[in-house]
């Protein structure tokens, strides 16, 4: 049950996708109850707080039976006017202001309606604001295949033949089978058998019609054009101006396409080198096998049903590699790197496996982070994703070539460094300090995990650990500062750090008279343990410096001679 401090939050957080708030000033009716409930179940669940207005201010529900509502004859009443019949959770939760109705609800796997026969959803407006919709079949479709309840690709395309595939793209498929390294079984077949093996068509009586797979790996352009008006991808190239320099249009089968964004790509994709020992090793502005895992993620992982372009974009200081459709449901920014694959098209999916265009584990995400992290770039950014498409963002700049060198040394050696291993180095590269807690946050493990990554670091000497176990901060080791050529760098995060806080602390206590140690913490983003320890030792340091008080009114001041 939602109480009162859980409901301050929730009103703090705003109006969202899973969540709506509802005037009750004119007294909400119960078709309009009904309807919003209806529409979270149909999305991704949620709450309904009703005595709320639009800007989170609490004007109190009325009264729903007679004097009163009870919450059991409201639920009842919802649970009978919805089809299917969907539960709800109701609090009502007492404010100064008045009763807030809360309802929550969870979502329903199979498309809901009133009793009436009105089926909604919830989704953004054209003016970014959460909104509830009617949920058109073609919007219900669309969610099951998000769901994973529907292989779009395996859809059967009744109007389409063999006549509908074009023979040249057979011969492109087996090239990349050979160049990818797929599965070479599939090299000696006839065209009708590779058909049957990649299950890219079904036998219906004596003929044999290409399924949505197929005519995506080896359709006719013009059959493509009527017949899957959704698949379609733009190479841009903008300039720093956000002006577009490069626009160019495909909608060919998806060999022929990904063949095409390639070569754009290698072309503008420019080398420097970094000599280790007696070689010189390449380092591109992008990596190829971590673009080409993220292109190839954008058009088989696509929302087919949504009309809608892939569109990789080459901006001055980055890629944008954007796909239509959201996160197939449980997946998200924050466990991207550990989830279990969980392809939108299956079918699709496991022709792309045979032939080599993705990583045979399914973790082709991982081949995106490590194309960053090797070239000491920053990782790569999927914030700007939501439940209208997955937008990515390989950050682009100057390489770091002594980074670069490190990592291919290790792999030389035998010691090659792990995807955690490198995520952590690779934000202190650019951070400088991060603790066990930000790690877990980092890799998206547990903190046990996080621990674990961060000695294996520090016994190979690429980290070093500061402070004690409860306030421990790690920095990169001097020998590794030293090797990335960033000595002065290891004199700020260890040396001159310390002395920069003790010098902030004495600063503040002489203009204001005093400090305690939550403000020490705050002025120097230390825990409260860390400030305890920084407080302690000026007070050795400076007889001046002098506790007053004691427990919660403790602080330390600046006593001058003869005060």
């Amino acid at each position: 049950m939602i109480e009162k401090e859980q409901l301050n939050k929730l009103i703090a957080m705003g109006e969202s996708i899973e969540q709506e708030f509802k005037s009750d000033r004119r007294r909400l009716s119960d078709r309009e109850i009904y309807e919003d409930i209806v529409a979270f179940a149909n999305t991704s669940g949620g709450v309904l707080l009703i005595g709320v207005e639009d800007d989170g201010t609490i004007t109190g529900a009325q009264p729903r039976h007679g004097n009163t509502t009870d919450p059991i004859k409201l639920q009842s009443a919802i649970f009978n006017n919805t089809v299917p019949n969907i539960n709800t959770r109701i609090s009502i939760i007492t404010q100064d202001e008045g009763h807030v109705l809360a309802i929550e609800v969870d979502s329903y796997p199979e498309p809901c309606a009133t009793a009436s026969g009105k089926s909604l959803h919830r989704t953004v407006g054209a003016d970014g604001k959460p909104q509830t919709a009617p949920f058109y079949p073609r919007d219900q479709r669309s969610r099951r295949v998000r769901m994973g309840l529907l292989d779009f690709s395996a859809q059967v395309m009744e109007d389409s033949s063999l006549d509908s595939l074009n023979p040249l793209e057979f011969e492109r498929l087996r090239q990349t089978v050979t160049r990818l390294r797929g599965d070479r079984a599939l090299l000696e077949l006839s065209n009708e058998d590779l058909l049957k093996a990649l299950r890219l068509v079904e036998t219906q009586g004596n003929r044999l019609i290409p399924n949505v797979a197929g005519l995506l790996l080896l359709g006719r352009e013009f059959v493509l054009r009527e017949m899957l008006p959704t698949h379609d991808l733009y190479f841009q190239v903008l300039d720093a101006q956000g002006d577009v320099r490069v626009n160019d249009g495909f909608r060919v089968p998806l060999l022929h396409t990904l063949e095409e964004v390639e070569s754009r790509f290698a072309a503008r994709n420019e080398e420097r080198e970094v000599t280790v020992g007696l070689f010189r090793i390449p380092v591109p502005d992008y990596s190829l096998q971590g673009f080409r895992e993220a292109v190839g993620n954008a058009v088989l992982h696509r929302d087919y049903t949504q009309l809608g372009a892939v569109y990789i974009q080459w901006q001055h200081d980055h890629l944008l590699i954007a796909s239509p459709g959201g996160f197939p449901v449980g997946i998200t920014m924050d466990n991207i790197l550990v989830h279990e694959p969980k392809p939108r098209n299956p079918l699709l999916a496991e022709a792309f496996r045979r032939i080599g265009l993705i990583e045979q584990t399914g973790r082709g995400v991982d081949k995106i982070y490590m194309g960053q992290l090797r070239y000491g770039r920053p990782i790569p950014s999927y914030s700007r994703s939501d439940d209208t498409g997955v937008r990515v963002v390989l950050q682009g700049g100057r390489p770091s070539l002594q980074f670069t060198a490190f990592v291919y040394e290790q792999d030389r050696d035998g010691t090659p460094l792990l995807l955690d291993e490198l995520l952590v180095l690779n934000v202190l590269f650019y951070e400088r300090r991060i603790d066990s807690t930000a790690v877990a946050k980092l890799i998206q493990k547990d903190l046990s995990q996080a621990r674990g990554v961060l000695e294996r670091l520090n016994e190979r000497g690429f980290v070093e650990a500061r402070g004690e176990r409860r306030g421990r901060v790690y920095h990169l080791a001097a020998s590794l500062y030293r090797r990335l050529e960033m000595e002065a760098e290891y004199v700020r995060a260890k040396g001159f750090e310390p002395l920069q806080h003790e010098q902030m602390v004495l600063e503040y206590v002489q203009s204001h008279g005093r400090i305690t140690r939550s403000e020490v913490a705050e002025l120097c983003r230390l825990n409260g343990y860390q400030a305890s320890r920084l407080l302690r030792r000026l007070a050795e340091k400076h007889l001046q410096f002098q506790m007053r008080g004691e427990k919660r009114g403790a602080h330390y001041v600046w006593q001058n001679d003869g005060e």
